[in-house]
């Protein structure tokens, strides 16, 4: 699991949305062979649809052979709703870019049959060959999509129902009322997350700092459904230096570390997107020990 550290929200998204930039770029999606995304909602991924469609609009990034998925839908909630999720979708994100709304996945929480919707759901992702990218953001009590903590780990897309401190915390959205706030929503499941073949997940302020803590350094928990990603092969995690805050010092250190030592020891063009080392840097151009060690390691 890689760990990236940024010093706030606007660096985070900048970071996640280059790093999907880079990746899609680098898959060179066809229509035969699309780049499959999945997506989340809340506040954690706004900064990175701003940063996505800033790379559009400079032609940076096309999204006409990307594929997406979004991780969860209110049951219940008119899709035009403003609080929808479909809404939140085209409203931050696939208005202003090329997708084609046909690629676009988002389950439908008024549906005849619930259960067959997620049903098809599942079915859709294995007939596009996959996820390749799933992206995440996580409750302060380290829920994932509305994976609340008592979720299985292996849990597959499904009807949920919301937990009393989630319609809460929601009805800030619903003019505070909680009574306007659904009481079911369709999620996907943990085990759904962890198929896709790279999973990055954003955290960012001190409210997440606790779950970001029970999530890299304890053990896998179903109480803190996020903790299934240290079992995913490929793992990506990026945060600001607020939710470290309960993390230990050393933990800090030694990922921050890591960054180090590709930038200044392996070389940053030595190293693939998902942290892979694709060449050795020669010994004349790797720096002395003494000059590493002089680096700083801020906290």
């Amino acid at each position: 699991m890689r760990l990236i550290i940024r010093s706030d929200y606007n660096e985070v998204s900048e970071y996640i949305a280059t790093y999907v930039k880079d990746r899609i770029i680098e898959f060179n999606p066809t229509h035969e062979r699309p780049f499959v995304l999945g997506l989340p909602t809340g506040s954690s991924p706004i900064g990175l649809y701003k940063n996505l469609v800033k790379f559009h609009r400079n032609g940076e990034l096309s999204f006409k052979h990307v594929v997406t998925f979004n991780m969860d839908e209110y049951v219940g909630l008119p899709r035009d709703h403003p609080e929808s999720y479909h809404s939140f979708m085209w409203h931050h994100l696939f208005k202003h870019i090329d997708i084609d709304p046909n690629n676009v996945n988002i389950l439908n929480g008024n549906a005849e049959d619930l259960s067959e919707e997620c049903a098809k759901f599942e079915e859709k992702m294995k007939e596009v060959g996959g996820v390749e990218l799933f992206i995440g953001g996580i409750g302060p009590d380290g829920h994932i999509a509305f994976n609340e903590p008592g979720s299985s780990l292996m849990s597959r897309t499904r009807v949920k129902t919301l937990a009393y401190d989630t319609i809460l915390a929601n009805s800030r959205f619903f003019d505070n009322d909680i009574n306007k706030v659904p009481r079911m929503a369709l999620t996907v499941g943990v085990g759904t997350v962890m198929d896709a073949r790279e999973v990055a997940i954003i955290i960012t302020g001190a409210h997440k700092a606790f779950a970001l803590a029970k999530c890299i350094e304890e053990g896998v928990n179903f109480m803190f459904t996020v903790s299934a990603i240290q079992l995913h092969p490929k793992a990506l995690i990026v945060c600001d230096e607020d939710a470290t805050l309960e993390l230990h010092v050393k933990t800090v250190k030694y990922f921050k570390s890591i960054e180090h030592v590709i930038k200044n020891l392996i070389g940053a063009e030595n190293v693939g997107l998902q942290g892979n080392v694709k060449k050795y840097p020669s010994p004349e151009v790797t720096p002395t020990r003494e000059a590493f060690y002089n680096l700083p390691f801020k906290r």
